[in-house]
């Protein structure tokens, strides 16, 4: 029933503005199709070629108007841009696969250089798309060659900073210094192979903590065994060699292409080489490089917004994301990276029943200004940074142009931060009343969904967003720390987290949380989520005020059930009618026993014995007065094995005051074929095991 009247809702905003559309407008209708023409009319027997042409032609038109694309292929090169005079307009292709907009050139044939390696003159590309740091081969993306490889990462060593006062060429950049980090020897070792020794190509990642800093390298010192690079200065709260959080990689060089599906562009002699994957052939084998930084653009103002837009059963693919010289500096969430689709200041404008993928940066921005705005039915996937970002990073300084009501509802987001592994599944800045809603989020290194912009308790607009039914795994793989399946952040009075399903949830050091209540969350609930297997433990507080934490299941998290950091003189939150089960860890983690907040009536089960910090749970009750209704008794489990969390003993669950759920309507929903690509990849979730099995054996 809550799912129909979900649905009934997310109808009523999507129709608005777009039903009937075109009831009467047989003659507002452009046909286009690769085949086409645009010296053509644009009738279904004379379609148009392109698609910028078909925009075009219908800004003439009056009332609502449908461009039509037939299925093919169509290479836009040049972003689609929408503003307030492509208002009513519908854009419907044949479907996910079907029809393709592409951002990217197919490169010619391959050579071979010697067996087992690739090569390919890219002379023209290097001249009109810059250095090429993405590549797609048979519709996948191929790994920039990098050491160690991909899934794999050096440990940072010490870090100094020696700080320069002023640098003419970074005059634009207050703060600037030059970064000695050590390098363990497996590292030495690939440096001493670079080619000609020759540095200034070679990009160095460093992951600390929540953030990545990429620099160019500046030199190497053997001797040292130290990389120098320059940037901007370090953040005292995360600085590049925090201790047990840090780890980095080196991409770009030839030394380092050693690996199946890798690839290298030596910009100087203008070669592209590759290594193929097993099955690939010259002859069968097809290359992509981005070249197009967006797709599409919805480009309103304040005085007039861009209105009822749809895009319908279209794929779109191939951005480009390029790194400048000076490099990325650490930003939480790749905050200001853009996207292949990019709203501004848009009013009921709808992507449903679309594909982005192959990007080097994010798949949607829907970002200042924006009202009404919807993302349905939509599979976005092998993404460069996050999947769907909504709301501006700043507060506007008109809150009614705050973006607003927008639904996320019934999408797949899959495959991201390959590029910036910072980049999140879903991430809310500044907006309100938004609806997240049945959506399946898996395979991102850092947090899965990201609620909220604002450190600490001074005003947050972002209230009332909605994050429901959604289902979020295999996030982290132990690349960063920090991070949660769903991550709150500042005051959000009315925001509710319920009936998720969060687990496999891996950080490197510290912070793998099922549901994490970071800088000042206020006023969130989060009820009814199924958490389990989460490094650090199912639910984390940093610091808050008056959350409720009420009536989810938390099974065998790693390390801890519960943790908490920040000891404060309020109402941190409310912990009641949980259901909480382990095997493994400890029950309570990180000054769980001393943060002020109130519990009551949860269950408690071990199948042997187990603490209260020491204490039984009598012991517990009588020494913090909490939990004074509480119970320790086994939950009943049907088959935790397959995660199977169904539970028989109903007398237990009835002094608790707990209220079933049903955690199987978490995720999306429709058709058998949706659900079914929906489904985790095995061969992945195999790899993911691997991964954490070996940092766990390390620890």
């Amino acid at each position: 029933m809550k799912r129909k009247i979900l649905t009934l809702a997310l109808c009523t905003i999507l129709t608005a503005g777009h039903h009937g559309l075109l009831a009467d407008a047989t003659n507002r209708i452009v046909y286009v199709s690769p085949m086409g023409n645009d010296a053509a009319t644009g009738t279904s027997s004379q379609p148009l070629r392109s698609i910028h042409a078909a925009v075009e032609k219908t800004r003439s038109m009056q009332g609502g108007k449908e461009i039509r694309l037939a299925e093919g292929l169509y290479t836009e090169i040049r972003p689609l841009v929408f503003t307030s005079s492509d208002s009513n307009l519908l854009i419907s292709g044949a479907g996910m696969g079907k029809t393709i907009v592409s951002g990217g050139l197919q490169l010619p044939k391959f050579e071979e250089e010697r067996p087992g390696l690739w090569r390919m003159d890219v002379q023209q590309f290097l001249t009109s798309g810059g250095e090429i740091e993405q590549l797609y081969v048979n519709d996948m993306r191929a790994v920039r060659a990098r050491t160690p490889n991909e899934n794999h990462h050096f440990i940072t060593g010490e870090c100094v900073q020696m700080v320069a006062d002023t640098v003419p060429s970074r005059a634009s950049h207050p703060g600037y210094a030059v970064h000695a980090i050590s390098i363990p020897d497996e590292a030495a070792v690939a440096m001493a192979a670079v080619k000609d020794k020759t540095y200034d190509q070679l990009v160095v990642s460093v992951l600390h903590a929540w953030d990545i800093t990429r620099w160019y390298l500046g030199s190497y010192s053997p001797e040292k065994h130290a990389l120098y690079t320059s940037g901007g200065l370090e953040k005292p709260w995360n600085v590049l060699s925090r201790k047990n959080c840090s780890q980095f990689f080196l991409e770009n060089d030839f030394s380092f292409l050693d690996a199946e599906g890798e690839f290298f562009c030596d910009a100087a002699q203008a070669v592209l080489y590759y290594i193929p994957r097993p099955g690939e052939t010259i002859s069968n084998t097809t290359a992509v490089i981005p070249v197009a930084k967006q797709l599409v653009m919805v480009q309103g103002t304040e005085q007039g917004k861009a209105h009822d837009i749809r895009l319908e059963g279209i794929t779109w693919s191939h951005t480009r994301f390029t790194m400048p010289r000076h490099g990325n500096e650490p930003q939480q969430a790749a905050a200001s990276t853009d996207a292949a689709v990019m709203m501004d200041y848009a009013e009921r404008v709808t992507m449903d029943k679309c594909e982005i993928s192959h990007t080097g940066n994010n798949g949607i921005w829907i970002r200042k200004g924006c009202d009404d705005c919807a993302l349905t039915n939509s599979y976005l996937h092998d993404l460069g940074i996050g999947a769907v970002k909504i709301g501006a990073i700043e507060i506007p300084a008109d809150e009614s142009l705050l973006t607003k009501k927008i639904v996320v509802d019934n999408n797949i987001l899959r495959a991201g931060s390959r590029v910036f592994p910072t980049g999140v599944g879903m991430t809310l800045f500044q907006a309100s009343d938004c609806s997240v809603t049945h959506n399946e989020v898996a395979d991102f290194y850092y947090s899965g969904m990201s609620v909220g912009w604002h450190w600490g308790y001074e005003y947050s607009p972002s209230k009332r967003n909605k994050v429901l039914y959604n289902h979020i795994h295999h996030i982290g793989w132990g690349v960063l720390s920090d991070m949660g399946g769903v991550y709150t952040l500042g005051p959000s009075e009315g925001t509710e987290v319920s009936h998720n399903v969060i687990h496999d949830i891996y950080s490197f050091g510290y912070g793998g949380w099922g549901l994490y209540t970071d800088e000042g969350s206020t006023g969130i609930k989060m009820q009814y989520n199924l958490v389990y297997n989460c490094k650090s433990s199912g639910f984390h507080q940093h610091y808050g005020k008056e959350n409720l934490i009420s009536n989810n299941i938390f099974a065998n998290n790693l390390k801890a059930q519960l943790e908490a950091t920040r000891v404060e003189d309020h109402l941190s939150f409310t912990f009641s009618n949980n259901v909480l089960y382990f095997t493994q860890g400890n029950l309570y983690g990180m000054q769980w026993p001393t943060v002020h907040f109130d519990a009551d009536k949860n269950l408690y089960w071990h199948p042997e014995n187990f603490s209260f910090n020491g204490l039984s749970l009598k012991e517990w009750t009588k020494a913090t007065g909490k939990d004074k209704h509480s119970v320790v008794a086994n939950p009943g489990f049907a088959d935790i094995s397959k995660a199977d969390f169904r539970m028989s003993n109903k007398s237990a669950l009835r002094k608790i005051g707990f209220k079933a759920f049903d955690y199987n309507e978490a995720g999306v929903y429709g058709d058998a074929a949706w659900k079914e690509l929906a489904r985790f990849d095995a061969d992945r979730a195999k790899l993911y095991d691997e991964v954490v099995s070996g940092y766990e054996s390390r620890q």
